[in-house]
């Protein structure tokens, strides 16, 4: 008799603990992603993972520097192959469309002395912020200038009234009007259809750890998905890699093999802006690098005018 009783008890205390681990199970069953996630926050997820899984596998194999900084390049590029949505989104803006989407570096186009005055824009207004992490830009466009862990509008603050002056706004013009006319030629558009947009500014980066997520600069993107606005990216570097600073080259992520593009002062880089084109920028090790990032659209909702005196609001 006892025998059964005891039985019976554990019998009633497996019971239990079968319920207590059903109940355990029940918070980590699975739920459909569609109920938990938007879809357009789980479409950039994957988007991300999988370029991350790219930079993870490229880095195990061989990294091609496509443009050196000591190589002087008259103009050096590579077709690649459109993305579907980059080309059904341009092909409707007519004279816009790109013959061929690519990647090209010229070190012919702007010349160091419009480089150094850029350079001397950018780090007159770029002394007054500064981030408090690695990463800072200067817009002459908004205003918008990176001053510790936000941003302030350099034509709203009195002290800085006559900072730039016309010449200094007449400089970038000159530049952006050069490099508009060489994406008209090389990938076959009017330059009667492009547009500069926004964002376009000045960067400074140095190799202070992030603070903000505005710091991390590293992280493999996409333009057309960052910005929408943007068609055609060009990057005009102020610096050269190796002299003015280490680490910080631009990197196009590729099946096999990533390549490089080594910045030199007044060299200019140009790509489509789509999904054909991801990349990330290394880390800088040492020194300050500077760039400037002037893009450029086809719908002229998103048209920026050029940046000039009248953007004050205090007037002398």
């Amino acid at each position: 008799m006892g025998d059964v009783k005891r039985r019976n008890k554990n019998i009633l205390k497996s019971e239990e603990t079968i319920k207590t681990v059903e109940n355990i199970k029940k918070p980590f069953e699975k739920v459909p992603l569609s109920k938990g996630l938007p879809l357009r926050i789980l479409s950039r997820v994957v988007v991300i993972t999988s370029l991350l899984i790219i930079v993870y596998f490229s880095s195990k194999e061989s990294v091609i520097t496509f443009a050196k900084q000591t190589e002087l390049l008259p103009g050096k590029g590579l077709i690649v192959e459109c993305s579907p949505e980059y080309m059904n989104e341009i092909i409707k803006y007519e004279g816009c469309a790109p013959k061929d989407c690519k990647r090209l570096v010229t070190d012919k186009v702007i010349s160091e002395r419009e480089a150094e005055e850029l350079l001397k824009i950018a780090q007159k207004g770029l002394k007054f912020g500064g981030s408090y992490g690695g990463a800072s830009i200067l817009d002459l466009h908004s205003g918008a200038l990176s001053k510790g862990q936000h941003f302030v509008n350099i034509y709203k603050i009195k002290e800085m009234q006559n900072l730039f002056t016309q010449n200094d706004f007449n400089v970038f013009r000159v530049v952006k009007e050069k490099i508009k006319f060489t994406i008209a030629h090389h990938f076959g558009v009017q330059p009667d259809k492009i547009f500069l947009t926004h964002p376009t500014f000045f960067s400074e980066i140095t190799p202070r750890k992030a603070v903000t997520v505005h710091d991390e600069y590293w992280h493999p993107h996409v333009d057309k998905e960052t910005y929408k606005s943007f068609h055609y990216t060009t990057l005009l570097y102020l610096g050269d890699y190796g002299i003015d600073f280490k680490g910080g080259r631009f990197v196009f992520i590729n099946d096999k093999s990533n390549s490089t593009i080594e910045p030199r002062k007044g060299r200019l880089s140009m790509f489509t802006s789509g999904r054909e084109n991801p990349h990330y920028v290394e880390k800088v090790t040492s020194g300050t690098r500077y760039a400037a990032t002037i893009s450029f659209t086809c719908n002229k909702i998103f048209a920026i005018d050029d940046p000039g005196v009248d953007k004050y609001e205090f007037k002398s």
